[in-house]
């Protein structure tokens, strides 16, 4: 029987390649730095938009009462400025391109390298993802955080109480993101070509995930609909964390049922990845 020190090593040594998937993810995008400098005021640009949108929006309801205390599906003005601004900051964090990644090395024939190194290709990908959004929170979340909070009225989380299932959440939404993605790259192998695919994607998760609108804006049966997918998890479970509207036990419940669409999703990509393999033809040299 193995000693705990044993166990321990042999534990870390099985994590270790994984890690230096994140240190290649975190050095490889450094080539592309300025991307993320630029990526900055593309940010602030997104949130100037919709602050000015937001605030033609409440306008009548201002107008009619007194100021910024009209309320729109339960959001007051500040609180939909808070949603919006967060919201932006959260996506620069967990937003990734597996799945783009995936289709082109499937296109090129080089996934064939991936198949060959002996770990698992779909927390190889997630944990490259993971390297390359440490290296966004550093260059593009945390400084698009500070010149955003210069400008607009942000409000800081509602409690203290919140900043936990508020952190843990956006780690969920993250792992969601990596694994949806995981999936639809993997389709890249029966299809070849899936640029529809991600196309339809992203709109559908800029929809659904509440980053354009909040999901309370939507018809009630949408938003029935809307609980039983993954898609709110990655952005408007957290920011109802953030603004408070989630306390206590609807919190930790609502972090719950994220975690479980992220060990849910991981699963079927893992069985999606195994059975896709079977038809997997390799092209390119």
């Amino acid at each position: 029987m193995a000693s705990a020190p044993q166990a321990l090593t042999a534990r870390g040594s099985a994590f270790g390649p994984h890690l230096e998937f994140a240190r290649i993810g975190f050095v490889n995008i450094l080539a592309f730095r300025l991307r993320y400098y630029t990526g900055v005021l593309t940010y602030v640009f997104n949130v100037t938009v919709y602050y000015f949108i937001w605030r033609a929006v409440y306008a009548p309801s201002a107008a009619a009462a007194a100021p910024h205390s009209g309320l729109l599906a339960g959001y007051s003005l500040p609180q939909m400025l808070t949603y919006v601004s967060v919201g932006w900051i959260m996506r620069s964090f967990y937003w990734n391109t597996i799945d783009q990644e995936m289709a082109y090395e499937v296109l090129e024939g080089k996934i064939a390298m991936e198949l060959i190194k002996p770990v698992s290709v779909q927390w190889m990908w997630i944990f490259r993802a993971a390297g390359e959004s440490l290296f966004r929170l550093l260059l593009l979340t945390a400084p698009a955080a500070v010149v955003i909070a210069l400008i607009f009225p942000v409000r800081p989380p509602a409690a203290s109480a919140q900043i936990a299932p508020f952190l843990l959440a956006v780690l969920a939404s993250f792992l969601l993101m990596a694994a949806i993605n995981f999936l639809i790259g993997t389709c890249a192998i029966p299809l070849k070509s899936i640029l529809a695919l991600i196309r339809a994607k992203f709109w559908l998760i800029e929809l659904l995930s509440g980053l354009l609108i909040p999901i309370s804006f939507f018809p009630h049966w949408a938003q029935v609909v809307s609980h039983f997918l993954p898609f709110e998890r990655i952005a408007y479970t957290p920011l109802q964390l953030y603004l408070g509207k989630l306390t206590g036990w609807s919190a930790w419940r609502a972090v719950g049922f994220a975690w479980a669409w992220v060990v849910a999703l991981l699963a079927f990509g893992r069985f999606w990845w195994e059975r896709s393999l079977r038809k997997i033809t390799i092209h390119g040299g």
